[in-house]
C-alpha cells in the first residue's frame, strides 16, 4: 500500500536534534547564525566587527564603539534567564508534535515549573499567530463555521448555538487543482455575520478567491471582499460532515477540535486565536517537519518582545 509521503516524512527525531543542539554552545552558535546571518552588526553604529563576551556569552562588544548588544534582544527571547537549550528543545515539542503539547506536559519534558513552561509555550505560540497574520489564501476555498469549548453550561439557558461557554470561530481550506489541501486560515469571530465574514476574508482571502460554503446566510460576505462565492446545500449531521465538496475543511476542524480536546482538555476563551494560530502554523508549513523547527527559530528572533502582561491580556483575533 502506497504511503502519504507527508504524513510518513520523519522530521526531526530526537537523537538528531540532541545531537546538533545539545548544549548551550550549539544553541547560541545557531541563534546567532539566524539572528545575524551575516555576521555581528553594531546595532548603534553599524560596525560590522565585535567579539563575544568571555563572561556573558550571549553578549557581544562593537570593536568600535564598545557598545555591548546581546542575541536575544528585542526578540521573543528578550531578557530571558532559561538556558537556550530549553528554548530550542521547548521549540522542538511545538513544532514535532502533530497535536502540539500542553504546558503542563512540556513543563514535565523541560523539567521547569508550570508557570515557566506556560510562558514559554504562549510566547512561541505568539511568533507563530504573528508571523501566521499576513498570510493570505488563493484560488479555491472550502470554508465553514465552527466553535471552539462548548463545556457544559452552568445555568438554564446557556446550552446551545449561542452558549458564551463557545468561542465561534471561521475556518477556510485552499486546495490546489486535484483537490488536495494546501493551506488553511482560521479566526475568532464575534459572531456568524456578513460583517464578520467580510472582515475575515479581507484579512485572509485573496480577491481571487472562489469560495464555496454551505447555506449559512453569513457567508456572502466574502463577497464584499471581493472574492466569488457559490453555495452548497449538505443538510446537517453526518451526511452533511461527509460531504466531498467540504471535505478539506471538515477534516481540519476534526482534527483540531480532537487535538484541542485530547492536549489541552480545557484553554481560556481568550487564548483562542493563539492556540487556533499554533494549529494552523503546523499544518502549512507540513510539508517540511525538520525544516519548521529552524523556521520558528528564525522568525522568533525575528519578533518583538511578548512580556507577560501581552500575553495574559485577551487578544485580537488577527
Amino acid at each position: 500500500m502506497a504511503r502519504n509521503t507527508v504524513q510518513f516524512q520523519q522530521g526531526l527525531s530526537e537523537p538528531a536534534f540532541q545531537d546538533a543542539y545539545g548544549t548551550e554552545a550549539q544553541c547560541l552558535a545557531e541563534l546567532e547564525a539566524l539572528r545575524w546571518p551575516d555576521g555581528f552588526g553594531c546595532p548603534r553604529c553599524g560596525h560590522g566587527e565585535g567579539h563575544r563576551l568571555s563572561s556573558r556569552p550571549r553578549l557581544h562588544q562593537c570593536a568600535s564603539c564598545r557598545h555591548q548588544a546581546s542575541v536575544t534582544a528585542g526578540t521573543v527571547f528578550h531578557r530571558t534567564k532559561l538556558p537556550l537549550t530549553i528554548w530550542f528543545r521547548g521549540i522542538y515539542h511545538l513544532t514535532q508534535s502533530k497535536n502540539g503539547v500542553s504546558a503542563l506536559e512540556l513543563s514535565r519534558r523541560l523539567g521547569v515549573q508550570y508557570n515557566t513552561a506556560w510562558l514559554l509555550k504562549h510566547k512561541l505560540m505568539h511568533v507563530m499567530k504573528e508571523r501566521e497574520a499576513d498570510r493570505q489564501l488563493v484560488d479555491r476555498i472550502e470554508i465553514d463555521d465552527a466553535y471552539l469549548g462548548g463545556e457544559k453550561a452552568r445555568k438554564p439557558g446557556e446550552s446551545g448555538r449561542g452558549s458564551p461557554n463557545k468561542t465561534p470561530f471561521v475556518a477556510a481550506v485552499e486546495t490546489d487543482e486535484h483537490g488536495n489541501p494546501r493551506r488553511i486560515a482560521m479566526q475568532v469571530v464575534e459572531g456568524f455575520t456578513l460583517a464578520e465574514i467580510a472582515d475575515f476574508a479581507r484579512r485572509k482571502l485573496a480577491p481571487s478567491c472562489e469560495v464555496i460554503s454551505d447555506g449559512l446566510n453569513c457567508f456572502p460576505g466574502v463577497i464584499a471582499a471581493g472574492c466569488s462565492h457559490s453555495v452548497h446545500i449538505t443538510g446537517g449531521g453526518r451526511r452533511a460532515a461527509e460531504a466531498p465538496v467540504f471535505k478539506w475543511v471538515n477534516t481540519a476542524l476534526g482534527n483540531i477540535k480532537s487535538a484541542l480536546t485530547g492536549t489541552y482538555r480545557h484553554h481560556q476563551a481568550k487564548h483562542s486565536p493563539r492556540y487556533l494560530a499554533e494549529f494552523q502554523y503546523r499544518f502549512n508549513r507540513r510539508f517540511d517537519l525538520v525544516g519548521m523547527f529552524t523556521r520558528l527559530a528564525y522568525v522568533s528572533v525575528r519578533t518583538p518582545p511578548a512580556p507577560y502582561d501581552l500575553l495574559t491580556e485577551a487578544e485580537s483575533r488577527a
